[in-house]
């Protein structure tokens, strides 16, 4: 058995699934999810680029806290693929620096695209997210997923689950891609 963890870089919301993985029977088990969401600042006396800097401190440390936690065999990572806006263009900045700061200490980890991601999943480039999280969630069923109540029944957050589902795919495309190059 593997120790995996796949993630999901964001600037607002980083999505964490954390699994085992036996390659004798080719099962993936997800045994947490979550996500790291820096606190948003809404003061005006502090500057933008300050703010910017504190989210990536935060997502920067829960990342390494999660490593560190749960020691993984294999990291699995969709990797960010440019951005069209400014603003945007600075999460992704964020997200890629993080991700080479692992790299730089020594937390060798498999790059995927998002097209690898989704077609090893859910077989379509262009799958929604909303795909996705079925995807996710129909074979995970025992997983931590986050819930709310709506009209008396707990349904799933997608908002935050997106994250969490895209991870999971990421463990499937990463263990997919390992067993392709045996």
């Amino acid at each position: 058995m593997s120790r995996v963890i796949g993630f999901d870089p964001s600037m607002s919301n980083w999505g964490i699934a954390v699994g085992l993985y036996n390659e004798k029977t080719d099962v993936v088990s997800i045994t947490d999810l979550d996500i790291i969401k820096p606190e948003k600042l809404t003061s005006k006396k502090i500057s933008r680029s300050h703010k910017d800097l504190l989210s990536a401190t935060q997502l920067a440390s829960g990342v390494f806290d999660v490593i560190r936690w749960y020691k993984p065999d294999f990291i699995y990572v969709e990797v960010p693929h440019g951005s069209q806006s400014a603003r945007a263009a600075v999460g992704y900045g964020i997200c890629i620096g993080i991700l080479g700061s692992l790299k730089a200490t020594g937390h060798n980890f498999t790059e995927l695209r998002e097209s690898q991601v989704k077609m090893a999943t859910v077989g379509s480039r262009k799958a929604t997210k909303e795909e996705m999280i079925q995807w996710a969630v129909k074979r995970h069923k025992e997983a931590n997923w986050p819930k709310h109540k709506r009209d008396g029944k707990a349904v799933i957050t997608t908002g935050t689950a997106e994250h969490m589902a895209d991870a999971v795919a990421t463990i499937y495309a990463g263990v997919k891609g390992h067993n392709n190059e045996s």
